[in-house]
């Protein structure tokens, strides 16, 4: 390898790390605005219960398939022998994102059962029949073979984060409100999933296989996912629906001692 062809791959390794880390950061931030707002209405009224289980169920796939796949040299080896050699794009900021994701879902959804919500905020059937059915598929898949269940897992995640926006669109509809609901979560994350795509295409074309980037097929999923429902959110929040008058905000600006009675949220 010539110097030249050394300073571009450390140019490369350079720049992957960087959107890495950034994705990183914007979408793992993203998850603290809706704890805030909740925290601040003592309510998580606007918000969507299957969204919560969705992220907790998808985040606890997706945190088990980066686990398998950075630490278990076999899984990784079965990888490179059903793709021509090539390495596995699972990297360490995936793997810390994941669990700091799965952390932080969890306390969001913890939120719901200590804050007030309406009687009918509840996980649908169609959330709860996913579960099912998809764990159901996870434990059979065991059987046949590990690699075959740790790959179950990324497009189980991949399921949840192509529906789970779903329930809260549809209750902003609903409401023609979207209070209660973080639009700071959404531009956080529509920042995060262009990043991502982003550093994934790049490592995929340094590869010289552009098809390697459906090796990582949650990832690149959820870039376009997110990416594709952000703009909606954005839509919703923006130009739709801005009445965004919400009591519950005022009523814990009032007890904090906050002037203002305007929320953005």
């Amino acid at each position: 390898m010539t110097l030249a062809e050394l300073h571009s791959a450390a140019v490369g390794d350079t720049l992957s790390a960087a959107l890495g880390w950034t994705y990183f950061i914007a979408w793992s931030v993203s998850f603290y605005p809706q704890i805030l707002l909740n925290y601040k209405r003592k309510s998580v009224e606007g918000l969507s219960i299957d969204f919560l289980v969705y992220n907790v169920y998808g985040f606890t796939c997706y945190a088990l398939f980066n686990t398998a796949f950075y630490f278990n040299k076999s899984i990784g080896d079965e990888y490179s022998r059903r793709n021509d050699g090539h390495q596995n794009l699972v990297r360490f900021n995936d793997l810390f994102f994941s669990y700091h994701a799965l952390a932080l879902s969890i306390i969001t959804f913890a939120q719901s059962f200590y804050y007030k919500r309406a009687a009918t905020q509840r996980a649908s059937r169609t959330a709860r029949g996913f579960f099912y059915g998809t764990l159901a598929m996870l434990v059979l898949s065991v059987f046949s073979s590990i690699y075959n269940a740790v790959y179950l897992l990324s497009f189980i995640k991949l399921g949840c984060s192509m529906i789970k926006y779903i329930p809260q669109a549809w209750l902003n509809w609903q409401r023609k409100s979207t209070a209660g609901w973080s639009i700071h979560n959404i531009l956080l994350d529509f920042t995060g999933g262009m990043l991502s795509f982003a550093q994934l295409v790049l490592d995929a074309a340094r590869s010289g296989n552009v098809a390697e980037a459906l090796g990582n097929p949650v990832k690149f999923g959820m870039g376009l996912a997110s990416v594709g429902f952000d703009v909606l959110f954005v839509v919703q929040h923006y130009i739709l629906y801005t009445d965004r008058y919400d009591c519950r905000d005022i009523e814990a600006q009032d007890t904090l001692g906050y002037g203002s009675t305007d929320s953005s949220d």
